[in-house]
């Protein structure tokens, strides 16, 4: 949930959509992403729409509290009932991603859950995913979870290592992500995951293939494993400029990324998307092949961005002023765009090229087939699923996939 927004058109008063986005709805796969954007502490990385308690102190009164914040998100779900009208589709996929979702009471999120079952309905074996901090949940917490509906958790573990948490300013204690993953197993959630970070300044090889060991003993059915970007604006921004660590260069990140694939699919896990792998199809997370598949999905939240029909919007920022807005009876809308064609085919070249499955060569243009066919003689496409007509990265092509995809989308 990046913390600057886009430019774009006004969003209607009611948050109305264009005709056209609604034709052929019930055809897609329907999703909802919940924005919980409350956190202990900011970690040095963070660029994410997130607020502390200090940070929210005097800037948005009793409507920025969070113990108001699941009836107001409540109310953004009524909206998009209203808006989407008839639309039958039941709900494939919730997310309740931050921030940390569970600085919230288990019930809230229970609670947040419920109005989308009451509103939409849930489709059967609907994928409900919360992600968690490790230090703020327990036992109890976790089984009341489940028993409210939610069948998924990803736990934020970035690294088995404390100094390099330390560097992070991640504040959960080493050893404990892998606690979790026991606890939710025995609360009976069927998937888990867990979330790490290659790259961090002053990490050693060692200290990475630490991390992958850790994860893998704890049990998960799916790591998820993201190179370390660092955000202008951020304090971990502001100690690299400043001297006091080190920025990692291009080449450790590769280097961490091809220890992360020989690791987990030593292990049993199969990547399904380049910073993504699961132990089976089932263990894959569906909401995130919601968005890489351009399908639709609803974020109800401050900052948060939806898509339905090539309509593309996003909220404002803030809690104070999202939630002053839905207690007007307005959309929380902040700004919108309409996708053309070709944004669209630009878009599923940009998302479905990082997948394990490609994307399909037709949707190239003629300079992007030419340079699919050099990817090939390159090393950085697969020649089989080339011929059958897909465009498939490779190992390496995996570690070059921005460049690859520039050339795709010309």
């Amino acid at each position: 949930m990046p913390s600057v927004l886009p430019d774009g058109e006004p969003v209607p008063h009611d948050g109305s959509l264009p005709a056209p986005a609604l034709a052929g709805a019930a055809d897609r796969p329907l999703g909802f992403y919940l924005h919980v954007p409350y956190c202990a502490t900011r970690c040095g990385y963070c660029d994410f729409n997130t607020y502390t308690a200090t940070e929210l102190r005097g800037s948005g009164g009793v409507l920025a509290s969070r113990d108001n914040y699941a009836q107001t998100l409540v109310d953004e779900v009524r909206l998009a009932r209203k808006v989407l009208g008839d639309d039958p589709r039941q709900v494939e996929t919730v997310f309740v991603g931050g921030g940390t979702p569970t600085l919230l009471a288990a019930a809230d999120l229970g609670r947040m859950l419920a109005a989308i079952r009451d509103e939409f309905g849930l489709a059967d074996g609907a994928e409900i995913t919360t992600e968690a901090n490790p230090e703020s949940v327990d036992p109890a917490y976790l089984a009341q979870l489940r028993a409210s509906g939610f069948n998924r958790v990803s736990f934020g573990m970035q690294s088995a290592r404390q100094h390099v948490l330390k560097i992070l300013d991640r504040t959960h204690t080493p050893g404990r992500p892998e606690a979790c993953v026991s606890e939710a197993r025995a609360a009976g959630f069927d998937h888990v995951n867990l979330d790490l970070i290659y790259g961090t300044p002053g990490e050693s090889d060692e200290d990475w293939q630490a991390s992958l060991d850790a994860a893998i003993a704890a049990g998960p059915d799916h790591v998820s494993a993201y190179a370390l970007i660092v955000e202008e604006g951020t304090q971990l921004a502001r100690r690299i400029r400043r001297g006091e660590i080190p920025m990692t260069d291009d080449d450790v990140h590769a280097d961490r990324y091809l220890m992360a694939e020989e690791t987990l699919s030593a292990a049993g896990f199969g990547w399904y998307e380049v910073s993504n792998w699961a132990t089976s199809v089932p263990g894959r997370c569906r909401h995130n092949e919601l968005y890489w598949r351009g399908a639709d999905w609803w974020g109800a939240g401050p900052g948060a961005h939806s898509h339905v029909g090539g309509v593309r919007w996003w909220n404002v920022k803030h809690p104070g002023a999202y939630a002053q807005a839905l207690a007007e009876g307005r959309s929380p809308g902040a700004g919108r765009e309409v996708l053309s064609a070709e944004d669209r085919r630009v878009e599923r070249i940009l998302l479905e090229l990082r997948l394990a499955q490609g994307c399909p060569l037709e949707l190239l243009a003629p300079a992007g087939a030419r340079a699919a066919a050099r990817a090939v003689s390159d090393g950085l496409l697969q020649s089989e699923p080339y011929a059958e007509g897909r465009a498939v990265l490779t190992l390496r092509g995996r570690l070059l996939a921005d460049a690859v995809v520039r050339d795709l989308v010309d």
